[in-house]
């Protein structure tokens, strides 16, 4: 019987792709450049700050440094932690406190760096579910890496087999995986399906996943 389930928190309890693009876009601007929305889904969403950094240096030929690309992303996106609600994603709450109540073990596992996800948590309060949380800031080797996973199972004091992960991009699906857990991902736009087929299912949102687990893992 599964004891606990490590969720993702970008894309996949709270809406900040829309974000994220936004405070890349302002970095960039300055350089005179600007992605798209579709660029940034196909290239970018779900991959770690300093990832993404090097990719555009690469792409764009930046003459910035990695260091101060960086420093300058995470100034913006801590500005606008503080002046900007960052929404929930569809039925994230309800999931939360559903899985609560039946006494299961939650837990956040996240490529974002620490600093991120406590402002986050401190204007929507969703800390209060979780046990343990593993942020980029604590691990070497960010998603698609399977540390992360690794890590917050030894801090619950769980075996993978006790735990499912819940994620919404192909690098955290990838990462779950190769950590060796369960891993279901949620993905609204059934166009998208194709780059998650590595997860053990596929839910449309969070309600649906959190039926199906009341229904057939948890009853």
């Amino acid at each position: 019987m599964f004891k606990a389930i490590l969720f993702d928190l970008d894309g996949t309890l709270i809406d900040s792709e829309s974000f994220h693009l936004d405070c890349w876009n302002e970095v960039l601007y300055p350089m005179e450049i600007q992605l798209t929305h579709e660029e940034w889904l196909e290239h970018h969403a779900g991959v770690p700050m300093p990832v993404n950094a090097s990719r555009l240096i690469e792409k764009y030929g930046l003459t910035i440094s990695h260091e101060d690309l960086v420093k300058k992303r995470e100034h913006v996106t801590i500005t606008r932690l503080q002046t900007h609600d960052m929404a929930l994603m569809p039925f994230a709450l309800e999931t939360l406190e559903s899985l609560s109540e039946k006494g299961l073990t939650l837990a956040l596992v996240t490529g974002s760096p620490r600093q991120d996800v406590e402002a986050i948590f401190a204007k929507n309060g969703l800390s209060r579910f979780f046990k343990t949380i593993v942020t980029r800031t604590e691990v070497v080797n960010s998603k698609p890496h399977p540390e992360s996973y690794e890590l917050c199972c030894r801090q619950l004091g769980l075996l993978v087999d006790d735990c499912i992960a819940i994620e919404d991009t192909s690098n955290g699906v990838k990462s779950a995986k190769a950590a060796g857990l369960v891993c279901y991902a949620i993905q609204h736009n059934t166009n998208e399906h194709h780059k998650l087929e590595a997860a053990d299912k596929i839910f449309l949102d969070l309600n649906e996943a959190c039926e199906y687990l009341n229904a057939e893992i948890f009853r």
